[in-house]
């Protein structure tokens, strides 16, 4: 089991000393039997006036931060120290009922499933049904697992990473016609595709780090995005379209969501002076540290800067 450290600081400056309001932050990783946090700390500079835990309707930990200074700068930097068991390449489990597409959920999980079904986006003319259709064979004999991999791979090769570190996603269907787009964009494309075919399916916000020398990721150095399909026998398993990653291998979560602006890793305002924000600067770094398990391995995913012009929201 890999030892990792995670570092993820984002910082906004301002020309002038600024007020904040309250912000809203998400960047503690999730406890589960296959990542099992072993130390968390937040700093803030400015020191906030308060800062109090929950937790969201999904589980997720969320800091919540107020403030009583001005400044010009704001600071957020999160730290943390966990085990992370990536489970056997492909190894999901499937109830015989669920073996074959199409099957339907049992009575008992539809009810708590019905939202994460539920379709998000307009598709008037039924463009992402027709494109997740391609991936159902017409002899009966679509194995589940089978055709969510294949799609999962289809889109990481055939469309094109491209970074963009705006806030917001584009619609799944610019994505399919733009054959490109970040990782939070080939998710909701995911999402929305395997909705179309009856799955529950969730966005997920985390971290990715290469296991080893011999495999390449896209999306480090940044938050990264996947989605989350629940499968009855092995309850919700990963899938990272941008990497073609099939379960938890190299992916670290830390929020779970039904949409992806609930899984939003740091929000909140400022009001003060037009004009006064500088830009916003993101810096993300994951380390294996489990002397065993890296043998012949440094993995550091870098940092990615980013500067927006006048964004109104942190």
């Amino acid at each position: 089991m890999p030892l990792l450290t995670i570092r993820h600081v984002t910082e906004y400056t301002y020309r002038q000393p600024v007020t904040f309001g309250e912000h809203r932050i998400m960047m503690r990783p999730r406890e589960s039997y296959d990542q099992r946090l072993v130390e968390a700390r937040l700093e803030i500079d400015p020191e906030p006036a308060e800062l109090r835990w929950l937790h969201d309707v999904f589980g997720n930990s969320v800091a919540i931060a107020r403030f009583d200074k001005r400044a010009k700068r704001l600071r957020v930097e999160s730290f943390a120290r966990l085990d992370h068991a990536p489970l056997p390449a492909h190894h999901v489990d499937v109830e015989d009922y669920a073996r074959l597409y199409p099957f339907t959920y049992s009575s008992e999980d539809m009810p708590d499933l019905l939202r994460s079904i539920e379709r998000q986006h307009l598709d008037p003319y039924r463009v992402i049904d027709t494109w997740a259709r391609r991936f159902v064979r017409n002899d009966g004999t679509t194995g589940t697992v089978d055709m969510l991999s294949a799609m999962a791979l289809q889109i990481r090769e055939e469309f094109t990473y491209v970074a963009r570190h705006e806030k917001g996603t584009q619609t799944p269907i610019e994505t399919l016609k733009k054959k490109q787009g970040t990782c939070r964009d080939y998710a909701v494309l995911m999402i929305e595709a395997v909705r179309a075919l009856g799955f529950a399916a969730r966005f997920v916000s985390g971290y990715v780090y290469n296991p080893s020398r011999g495999e390449g990721v896209v999306g480090g150095g940044n938050t990264h995005a996947w989605v989350r399909i629940f499968l009855p026998g092995s309850g919700w398993v990963e899938f990272d379209p941008t990497n073609g990653i099939i379960g938890n291998r190299g992916l670290i979560r830390v929020a779970v969501a039904r949409d992806p602006y609930q899984a939003v890793p740091l929000s909140g305002t400022w009001s003060g002076f037009p004009n006064s924000s500088t830009g916003m600067t993101v810096d993300v770094d994951v380390h294996i540290v489990d002397p065993a398990a890296s043998i012949g391995v440094s993995v550091s995913d870098g940092a990615v800067n980013s500067r927006l012009n006048n964004p109104k929201e942190s």
